[in-house]
């Protein structure tokens, strides 16, 4: 491991790739301080400038955005009680009222120092847990294959958006657009309506952009007449000596650190969750667990740190089943999936063995971006505050050309721009009728995984079925994903007993 180590910071200590982490890492940070601008967002835009770097360095720029994304959202949740990214919407509970109450420095500092150290305990467990992991996931095969499938498209279905029936239709639509093209396996065309574009099916880029970052556009640029202005000007950044708060009060810490971060990566491990929730059940827990519970939501240090821990340690936890099962654990491990898909990699256990060297160098990458993070938070801190105030008007047009820009630099094709105008379109249907937008994502990524992993697997079986319930791991992860659904369904009927009837 430690050869691998070397070999991994060995390549990342260059100066095109420390460009590369340093840039991601501050445009991340600006996506995530701008509130519409997620670090999905960040990813998709620059998806496509990684087709002309080579797969360490575009994988590297794209962690580094995910990084600097997911953290940059503490900035305007404390600063202007506006989460920049779902992953933040905690932060805003504690740390607006610490800034109304003058210790918005505190509560920057506090948010800065919780991300970083959140993100390195995502990234050790990432680094410890990923390898055995892989070991173990090298003897699985069609029916193993077809059942952590089954099981991750049930989980984002049940638990996206809090609606199990919004969760499902939006995963089956994915899936849906994803049977477009040559059909696995057989190789016979569908749904292409005699149109030779369609033959390969749709790029996963074109969706992505599409249905994220267009979508997104639409929605913003709707909104633009209705938000109110930020007063950025009245936000006093007062002198921050260190990181604003005592020794004392980091070591007190210590146990809301732990289980933030342990919540963190937990959630991030189970596909389809995300950021979004475990920032917000870390706070919970750290709100029961606490001697003084009557003051959270009144500006807390410990409501900032549950939150900006969980939700930052998460980002390891969703790498993980990407790097070892080729599974996304969330919108942006999607994107990712895609980055490696135009480098031509297909991340699953064979990834350690066959390319070792890359999965270290993407370690050191996001140690790095962390360590990045941290400092460009703290002394760029200023810049970001004004960052917030650029006008969408400016903003929303400059987005738009890069999104066709980068769908047209995929293929030089037309068509794929009109792609991501039609996936726009769909995922701000999506947004206006609450559909979650994640379900389709994994649904379009993971339903051409569980159709051709289900037909393999009937080959090797002849025809029955029965050998998926039988077989020990895929048996267990359809188990665990009809337990899911059912355990949703009885949530479901649970909440609408106790709604008020007219």
């Amino acid at each position: 491991m430690l050869d691998l180590f070397q070999q991994g910071f060995e390549a990342v200590f260059t100066l095109q790739i420390l460009g590369l982490l340093f840039f991601g890492t501050v445009v991340g940070i600006i996506f995530g301080a701008i509130p519409g601008l997620t670090a999905t967002m960040a990813v998709a835009l620059f998806l496509p400038i990684t087709y002309s770097l080579g797969a360490a360095a575009g994988i590297s720029l794209l962690v580094a955005l995910f990084i600097g994304g997911t953290s940059g959202g503490l900035i305007s949740a404390i600063l202007l009680k506006i989460p920049g990214t779902p992953a933040s919407v905690a932060t805003t509970w504690d740390g607006g009222p610490m800034m109304e109450r003058g210790e918005g420095a505190k509560a920057l500092g506090v948010g800065v120092v919780f991300s970083f150290l959140g993100t390195i305990i995502g990234v050790a467990a990432l680094v410890f847990i990923a390898p055995t992991l892989a070991k173990l996931a090298l003897s699985f095969g069609p029916h193993e294959y077809f059942g952590i499938a089954i099981f991750s498209l049930t989980l984002i279905a049940s638990l996206s958006g809090g609606s199990m029936v919004k969760g499902i239709f939006a995963g089956v639509i994915g899936f849906m657009f994803a049977t477009v093209g040559i059909a696995p396996v057989d190789a016979i065309p569908r749904f292409t309506f005699g149109q030779v574009q369609l033959n390969g099916g749709f790029e996963i880029l074109t969706v992505l952009i599409g249905v994220f970052a267009i979508a997104e556009v639409i929605k913003v640029a709707e909104d633009v007449k209705h938000e109110k202005k930020a007063a950025i000007q009245q936000v006093s950044m007062k002198q921050i000596k260190g990181f604003g708060f005592s020794v004392a009060e980091f070591f007190g810490q210590g146990w809301n650190l732990i289980r933030s971060s342990l919540i963190g990566i937990a959630i991030g491990i189970l596909p389809g969750i995300g950021a979004g929730t475990s920032n917000i059940l870390s706070y919970v827990a750290a709100k029961k667990q606490s001697k003084t519970p009557e003051k959270f939501g009144k500006g807390i240090m410990d409501g900032v740190v549950a939150s900006e821990t969980a939700n930052n340690a998460g980002i390891g936890g969703a790498m993980i089943p990407l790097l070892t099962l080729g599974i996304p654990g969330d919108a942006v491990t999607a994107m990712l999936l895609g980055g490696f898909m135009i480098h031509g990699i297909q991340p699953g256990p064979l990834l350690f063995v066959s390319q070792g060297a890359l999965v270290y160098t993407i370690f050191a990458a996001l140690l790095l971006s962390s360590v990045m993070m941290l400092v460009c938070e703290f002394y760029g801190m200023r810049i970001f505050v004004r960052l917030l105030g650029v006008p969408k008007n400016v903003l929303l047009p400059v987005i738009l050309v890069l999104c066709v820009v980068g769908a047209f630099g995929l293929g030089s094709r037309v068509f794929d721009i009109w792609t991501i105008l039609i996936f726009g379109l769909v995922g701000y249907g999506f947004v206006k009728f609450g559909v979650p937008q994640a379900p389709f994502i994994i649904g379009f990524i993971l339903g051409p995984m569980a159709e051709t992993n289900l037909r393999r697997g009937l080959m090797l079986s002849d025809n029955k079925f029965m050998d998926f319930l039988t077989q020990p791991i895929s048996g267990t992860f359809i188990g665990l994903a009809i337990a899911s659904v059912v355990w949703h369904v009885v949530q479901a009927l649970r909440h609408k007993a106790t709604l008020p009837t007219d």
